[in-house]
């Protein structure tokens, strides 16, 4: 198959001092550190126009420039079994998956890593031909860096009702994000539209013109150094808790593309944002009943955490 290949180029953001290349890599560009290594080893990384080795570390306002080979059908859905991804419901209308951080909603440009759509292909579900060829029966998408629930259609009229469903807001949708600091107050909401960030593609912002965006936030847990909040989306945006909380100037706990310490990230030991979605409510799009699905903290996460309340 014949390739393209993407050239990014980026400034290195100041909370990410310190990385190694390739590190700081997964973290700017969403892919794995595994990826970043095989690219930096065939000589498609420099910084500050020079080659560079995968331990080597980087320094804020340093220019990074990455070439990533891209198949010429980079949207192609390759059928293959993701270790980790677990089902929580099954039934002739949905599909309901417990998604571990990692992995990708369905195929885009630049991302060679697992997908779900790819593993439930390869696992022989039949998936709603509805949506683009590439995220067929999808109507959510979790970030690759977030874990948990979400739901995937498997019938025709399943997507056409969930997806209205998600459009008219009436999907309740909970996370539960360990951000830094303490907010104030204590609950609230934010309502701040986000659009693509002005400067580095692969992140978003709060800006005028954005579009609107919607969060509720309330706190469950205090602790000295960071807060475990409880969060409801009216919206869903690309990003949208870890720009909102950013805006704050709260940002979850690991989440170093939106300004967290990095320091703090490695007292805990994670590599990327605290944020996880634990449950997901909706009426079924067949039997019309309330039916609501749950995710635990994945190994990780719940380390972070009683990193944090050992902390106090």
């Amino acid at each position: 198959m014949n390739t393209r290949v993407d050239h990014r180029t980026v400034l290195v953001p100041e909370g990410l001092a310190g990385e190694r290349v390739d590190a700081a890599m997964a973290r700017m560009f969403g892919f794995s550190r595994t990826r970043a290594a095989d690219l930096i080893a065939v000589g498609n990384v420099h910084l500050d126009g020079s080659l560079v080795s995968k331990s080597e570390r980087v320094h804020p306002g340093a220019m990074l420039e990455v070439v990533i080979p891209v198949a010429s059908d980079p949207l192609a859905v390759v059928p293959e079994i993701v270790e980790g991804i677990k089902i929580i419901h099954d039934d002739d209308a949905i599909v309901v998956i417990d998604k571990p951080v990692g992995v990708a909603v369905h195929p885009s440009p630049g991302w060679a890593g697992p997908t779900v759509v790819g593993h439930l292909a390869g696992a022989g579900f039949r998936i709603s031909t509805s949506g683009a060829s590439e995220r067929q029966g999808i109507v959510q998408r979790l970030d690759v860096g977030t874990s948990g629930v979400m739901v995937i259609c498997k019938s025709e009229r399943a997507y056409t009702v969930l997806k209205n469903a998600f459009r008219h807001r009436t999907v309740d949708k909970t996370y539960h994000a360990l951000v830094q600091g303490h907010p104030d107050p204590h609950e609230g909401t934010i309502d701040a539209p986000i659009a693509r960030h002005p400067r580095h593609d692969y992140k978003f912002a709060v800006m005028e013109d954005g579009r609107a965006s919607v969060t509720h936030y309330e706190t469950l847990e205090a602790h000295r150094y960071a807060s475990l909040l409880e969060v409801h989306l009216e919206t869903g945006r690309t990003h949208q808790i870890r720009v909102h909380m950013s805006a704050l100037k709260h940002p979850c706990v690991g989440d170093i593309t939106y300004g967290a310490d990095p320091t703090l990230a490695k007292k805990v030991k994670l590599e990327r944002q605290w944020l996880h979605a634990v449950k997901l409510g909706f009426e079924h799009p067949e039997s019309g009943e309330y039916v609501e699905y749950e995710s635990t903290y994945p190994d990780d996460l719940a380390h972070a955490l009683e990193v944090i309340r050992g902390a106090d």
